[in-house]
């Protein structure tokens, strides 16, 4: 009975050192860093908060070997950019599906829409996508207190996959994060509205900040976004420091 006891306690000491090497790794000390783009243009979108599970968008890493199949979301940023720490190791790439205002490519190495990415230090990566479309030549005014803004929409996507322009919005914040969430006035332009991608304009009267309870600037900043049908992510131009 002695040497019973002596075994499962031999047995317990080993699991709980088994969990305490498996809690004790130093932490992860490499970067991935990049953009999400095509051809060579960062696809802006909605802000992320700095909060992983409230991200408009983001992609997910899957480390293959553990124990528990866990996948690493990486949030991106409203600029497009993304930025995290990783252990060195060999990792699969995935954007889930229905994740930004894109599609996901075919990747050459796995011929499927997953990516390889193998980490062995810092590591700066862009993300090649396809858009369904694309916000050309934004330009941005101020007279008084109405913000201008004229853009051209390019339809990358024109397949079976092609999608219809839901609405283009112009956003006006008080800072550089524009968009439905942060906004102090917008207006919305309907896609059925919209007779020539080449030529859409919008504008807006900036209310007052007194009229709103906030404090006083001579500046706002702008941003026009594109909702696209049957897609919950927006794509955005850059975010315009604008005099007013």
């Amino acid at each position: 009975m002695k040497n019973k006891v002596n075994y499962i306690l031999l047995f317990a000491l080993s699991i709980l050192f088994v969990s305490c090497a498996y809690d004790n790794y130093d932490a992860p000390k490499s970067t991935l860093h990049g953009s999400i783009m095509y051809k060579g243009d960062t696809i802006n979108v909605e802000r992320s908060n700095g909060d992983i599970n409230n991200a408009t968008v983001y992609f997910e890493l899957w480390e293959p070997g553990w124990q528990k199949q866990a996948a690493i979301r990486v949030m991106v940023n409203q600029d497009g950019t993304f930025n995290t720490l990783l252990f060195n190791a060999n990792y699969k790439l995935v954007i889930p599906k229905g994740q930004g205002p894109f599609m996901s490519l075919t990747n050459a190495e796995t011929n499927s829409d997953t990516i390889p990415v193998r980490i062995t230090g810092n590591k700066t990566m862009n993300i090649e996508v396809l858009p369904f479309y694309m916000i050309r030549n934004p330009l941005f005014s101020a007279s008084g207190r109405t913000v201008s803004a004229s853009c051209q929409l390019e339809q990358i996507i024109k397949d079976a996959n092609a999608r219809n322009i839901e609405r283009v919005t112009l956003y006006i914040s008080k800072t550089s994060f524009a968009d439905g969430q942060t906004n102090i006035v917008k207006q919305d332009l309907s896609g059925s509205a919209i007779t020539d991608l080449a030529n859409v304009n919008l504008n807006v009267n900036v209310p007052t900040f007194a009229s709103l309870n906030l404090p006083d600037q001579n500046y706002v900043f702008a941003r026009i976004g594109l909702k696209i049908q049957n897609t919950d992510d927006m794509i955005f131009t850059s975010a315009r420091k604008i005099k007013l």
